[in-house]
């Protein structure tokens, strides 16, 4: 194998930029900051039973104690049940999806919810978790922190994490990435290679410089990590790219169809960036209405999704067209 390919950088890199939570004690990364300011951002759509733990922990272990963040803010990604209010009685700054992008096109689901979280924040350095964590740790987010505050080539951190799925008979120590196994590892080794060594490409937990974040488009739905993933080694290139080992994740599993609709997404968002490449048929598009199947008391119930990604542009270019908009 030669030393220049694609998978010998991955392997190099991982080397390199490879790290562990409990590398970055909370205090010694706070004297760190150097003037820089932190925001952790966390979209939410009916988490009341997670989001008020997950904001109180960061509120009381890392913004009171240590000082290392500096603002939370939730996102309300439209939710029917409590979360606002839970995440707000918890100490964060509560913003609805909608008001955060008003004025703009309706885009639904996470990807959006991310980026108005963007729109919304002020740090320096972002950090976004999912909010659905269980048994969540602060190590999390001094964990994506490190490498930003240790190294300015560092742009953008990923998570990485052991998931148990819990099955009636116990658990399967690391069943819960099905989708990441059997879609979005798979496109990545075959299209983008020097991703390869990316232990959670479609993990939750990750933080970024502003400056990078803002010159990104955010893909809609759940295509937004893999995305994330590609366009940011083709904007600041590998090396400006480190994860962290977080240990153990916890959180609600999703049934067989809401992955199947969260593959389809993925599949949605890596076709267009190889049409970007010119590696498929510029002029062709995929079908965007997914049929599947779920069993029903006569046979079989037949349900259709439209599963079409619309992508946010990055957040520099519209706050540009605004200001440029007559007044």
């Amino acid at each position: 194998m030669r030393g220049d390919d694609p998978a010998s950088r991955a392997a190099r890199w991982a080397r390199r930029r490879t790290h562990a939570a409990g590398d970055w004690p909370a205090a010694a990364l706070a004297d760190r900051k150097a003037g820089q300011t932190v925001s952790v951002v966390l979209p939410a759509r009916n988490e009341q039973d997670t989001v008020g733990a997950i904001v109180a922990t960061v509120r009381r272990q890392l913004l009171d104690r240590h000082g290392l963040v500096d603002e939370i803010l939730v996102v309300d990604s439209r939710s029917t049940d409590a979360t606002a209010r839970v995440a707000a009685a918890a100490g964060a700054t509560v913003v609805s999806q909608d008001e955060a992008t008003r004025g703009l096109p309706r885009l639904d689901g996470k990807g959006d919810a991310l980026w108005a979280g963007l729109a919304r924040s002020r740090g320096d350095l972002v950090v976004f978790l999912d909010a659905d964590l269980r048994e969540f740790d602060a190590a999390y987010v001094t964990g994506l922190l490190g490498p930003l505050l240790a190294d300015p080539a560092v742009a953008y951190v990923k998570g990485f994490y052991h998931r148990p799925l819990r099955l009636a008979g116990g658990a399967e120590p690391d069943g819960g990435g099905r989708v990441t196994e059997l879609v979005a590892r798979p496109l990545l080794n075959m299209f983008w290679p020097e991703l390869s060594r990316v232990v959670q490409p479609l993990s939750g937990e990750y933080a970024g410089r502003r400056a990078v974040l803002e010159r990104l488009p955010f893909a809609s739905g759940y295509a937004v990590e893999t995305a994330l993933l590609i366009d940011l080694v083709a904007l600041v290139g590998l090396d400006a790219l480190a994860q962290v080992d977080l240990g153990e994740r916890h959180h609600r599993h999703q049934d067989n169809q809401a992955l199947g609709r969260m593959s389809a997404q993925i599949l949605h968002a890596v076709w267009s960036r190889l049409q970007r490449r010119g590696w498929v048929d510029g002029q062709a598009a995929p079908a965007t209405l997914l049929t599947q199947f779920a069993r029903a008391a006569d046979g079989r119930q037949v349900s259709t999704t439209d599963i079409s990604v619309a992508e946010r542009p990055p957040l520099r270019d519209v706050a540009a067209a605004h200001r440029a908009a007559p007044r």
